[in-house]
């Protein structure tokens, strides 16, 4: 007959195992839910934490803010990580940097509340995770292109550098009219302005040459436009041959990354 002690073994083994398959892996980066009340909405958001980070303990680490394209719009608070620079980390999970989702619901643009609702989930992952205030970053792709024009211009002095990627600053064609960077919207030259206003904000804007969704004319005129202004480091990259989806090879580009990690506020 089995002691007392070993007639509890195999139940405690189990207990064991079941224990530790509930904790998460945390070496390796990983995707986490959170959500952040703005004008008395709650909104959902994913986190991108790197290997072995957890939260309350502070890390120093550079945070960068995503906004995604308009296919990525809803209120699940995930579909904005399977594309672009989130797809990017799922197959790269050993990245060293916090990545912040938020997401715009319905029909809606990054303008206006969708943005407090953005900055709000920068600021909570910052307080959270100990990131480096000097160190924050801003990129966006399609939708999101226009969006890192808007919220930039809010807070000229916020980021150390913001890559846009396939955006532009007037609407792209007549059936999306909400598409526009607002900030300038009403002004005679919207490119000579946003120069202006960030001349001192490292810059690196990518486009596909082909890109027929949004086309690259805007992005031109703007790296152009930096160019007058004497800005202090405004680059533009076309991929001859790339149509709208240029963010598959501009976030899988180390120099990219390298010039990113290296400015800070």
């Amino acid at each position: 007959m089995l002691g007392s002690h070993a007639r509890w073994l195999p139940l405690l083994m189990v207990l064991m195992v079941g224990a530790c398959a509930s904790v998460p892996d945390r070496a390796r980066g990983r995707f986490e839910a959170r959500a952040v009340k703005v004008d008395g909405e709650t909104a959902y958001y994913q986190v991108f934490i790197p290997a072995g980070v957890q939260a309350a303990a502070p890390t120093n680490l550079p945070v960068i803010l995503f906004l995604h394209g308009s296919g990525e719009r809803g209120s699940d608070g995930v579909k904005q990580t399977y594309s672009g620079l989130g797809l990017y980390l799922r197959e790269h999970p050993d990245f060293p940097a916090l990545v912040v989702f938020p997401q715009v619901p319905g029909h809606e643009e990054w303008s206006s509340h969708n943005n407090r609702v953005a900055l709000a989930a920068l600021d909570a992952a910052i307080a959270e995770f100990g990131a480096d205030p000097a160190r924050q970053y801003l990129t966006g792709m399609s939708m999101g292109g226009y969006g890192s024009w808007n919220i930039a211009l809010d807070d000229p002095r916020r980021f150390a550098a913001i890559v846009p990627v396939c955006g532009a600053v007037l609407a792209p064609r007549a059936k999306r009219p909400t598409l526009f960077v607002e900030q300038v919207a009403q002004e005679s030259d919207p490119y000579a302005v946003i120069a202006q206003r960030l001349q001192h904000t490292p810059i690196w804007i990518f486009h596909g040459a082909l890109d027929d969704v949004v086309p690259p004319d805007d992005d031109r005129r703007l790296h152009v436009a930096f160019q007058s202004a004497n800005a202090r480091d405004v680059r533009y990259t076309e991929y001859p041959e790339g149509n709208h989806n240029a963010w598959d090879a501009t976030y899988a580009d180390p120099t990219m990354w390298a010039w990113l990690f290296a400015q800070k506020r």
